[in-house]
């Protein structure tokens, strides 16, 4: 029986809650995008596993369908995120509600990506990602609802 605290009361905590293998749904909507290809959504794979690098967290990605990207968590609130050989830089923090919010900014595209992360049960979790431009205009918008894949009881 796993006797992760739920829901996370900190950082520790929810970075554990996040590592398996989880089934996900994935919605995108891109704001800028042409009429009649505005809307993607498909399913997918992904597998989190978490190291603990003295005061950092380290959080690794894997989607089955594409290369890994590291989440660097730094006690103070600072994030770096490599994905697809390009770091960016943020800042996170674990909300009141025990979720999990994340701030980036996107350097090449000059947008600020803010992501939010939450467990509605400890096998079930969903993320919101909005991209908004310098100027405010929202760019992206995407949903994913997660389901972490678990082994039968052996009898």
């Amino acid at each position: 029986m796993d006797e992760t605290a739920f829901p996370p009361a900190d950082l520790e905590a929810f970075l554990t809650l996040c590592v398996g293998r989880w089934m996900s749904l994935r919605s995108r909507f891109d704001l800028k995008g042409p009429e009649d290809d505005w809307h993607t959504s498909d399913r997918g794979e992904v597998t989190v596993s978490l190291k603990d690098q003295g005061p950092e967290r380290i959080l690794t990605v894997q989607p089955a369908e594409s290369a890994a990207s590291q989440l660097c968590f730094a006690g103070d609130g600072n994030l770096v995120v490599a994905a697809d050989g390009v770091e960016r830089t943020g800042h996170w923090q674990l909300r009141e509600d025990a979720s999990l919010e994340l701030l980036l900014s996107d350097a090449a595209s000059a947008a600020t990506v803010l992501e939010r992360i939450w467990f509605i049960k400890p096998n079930l979790r969903l993320r919101s990602t909005t991209a908004i431009a310098i100027d405010g205009t929202p760019l992206q918008a995407r949903f994913c609802s997660e389901i972490r894949r678990v082994s039968s009881p052996q009898v």
